[in-house]
């Protein structure tokens, strides 16, 4: 992991025109711009380029089983 992101840049990763869309869990950040649940960067109302550990713990029904087919761009300092 080379590229460390804080959150006001992990902000700029947002799916929106034409930007890459990522996501932070457990400092760990993953690229879902190509998944199809999160065109235009949001899924189910919770939008890219936001720190989402949260989200996926306590509300998602897959919880991290979907990680580990995420690509990983990096690490959120």
């Amino acid at each position: 992991m080379a590229k460390t992101f804080t959150r006001e840049e992990l902000k700029k990763y947002d799916g929106q025109n034409g930007n890459p869309a990522y996501v932070a869990i457990n400092n760990r950040v993953y690229d879902v711009t190509h998944i199809p649940a999160w065109q235009d960067g949001t899924h189910h109302g919770n939008k890219a380029g936001l720190d989402l550990t949260d989200v996926l713990f306590n509300y998602s029904p897959h919880k991290d089983r979907v990680l580990a087919k995420l690509p990983l761009v990096g690490q959120l300092v």
